[in-house]
């Protein structure tokens, strides 16, 4: 049975055919239609809580992957590496082959709004994933078609180390376990090494050192210091 407007149904459903998946699976249509549904359109009917439950769902979809993939990784590199998976930029990217942005309703100005495109793409892309795992309760609907985005990702992430995101990784670990951010401290080195590493930052949790690293930018010399100070951490916890 039709839960949404005809016009909109037939809408849905060709989403629902670019993930590959049959029109008779077991998908809650006004949840789908619901997760679509920007809050300039409904403030009080649109996809902010599909998109909370869905924000789970895509952690777990990437953890399950790396998890039968890759055995032998380490919890570390499983974490840096789904921060990737799960980012803004990746959702983004991913709504974005699918046409997610032909399919999500938008009001005044946010349809204007190409700044903010890509952080409505992610939520949408998030709240969809919560429609599809709400419908089954499970990743029935969901790892058949993102599973392959994920294994293509996760493969060219590891042969480049330097998009592993441990500044992220470390940033959900104090949070989770202090409901804190940790500190960067950078300084511009006055004489670089001979690999031309210009800044040495130091990361820091209530004033204790958890870790410190150098790169050739802020950016790099920041995360250098997040992979020393998350994996020693993760060590800790798993001694």
């Amino acid at each position: 049975m039709t839960l949404v407007y005809p016009r909109r149904q037939r809408q849905l459903e060709s989403l629902i055919r670019k993930f590959g998946l049959p029109l008779d699976a077991p998908i809650k249509w006004q949840l789908l239609d619901l997760a679509l549904t920007h809050p300039t359109v409904s403030e009080s009917a649109n996809y902010e809580q599909l998109e909370f439950v869905g924000d789970a769902v895509v952690r777990l979809a990437a953890a399950v992957v790396l998890w039968e993939k890759y055995p032998d990784c380490q919890v570390g590199d499983f974490a840096a590496i789904r921060s990737v998976l799960v980012s803004d930029r990746i959702l983004a990217q991913l709504a974005r082959e699918y046409g997610l942005e032909l399919y999500l309703l938008v009001a005044g100005s946010a349809t204007s709004d190409k700044v903010g495109q890509e952080s409505r793409l992610a939520d949408a892309f998030e709240a969809v994933l919560g429609a599809l795992y709400l419908s089954t309760n499970n990743l029935e609907l969901i790892r058949p078609w993102l599973d392959s985005h994920f294994e293509l990702l996760t493969a060219e992430i590891r042969l480049d180390p330097a998009r592993l995101n441990y500044k992220a990784a470390l940033q959900e670990w104090t949070q989770a376990q202090f409901k804190v951010l940790p500190e960067y401290r950078v300084e511009e080195i006055n004489q670089p090494n001979r690999n031309q590493e210009r800044f040495a930052a130091e990361v820091w949790l209530y004033e204790k050192k958890l870790g410190e690293g150098r790169g050739r930018s802020i950016k790099a010399a920041e995360q250098a210091a997040a992979k020393v100070a998350f994996l020693a951490v993760n060590n800790q916890e798993n001694t």
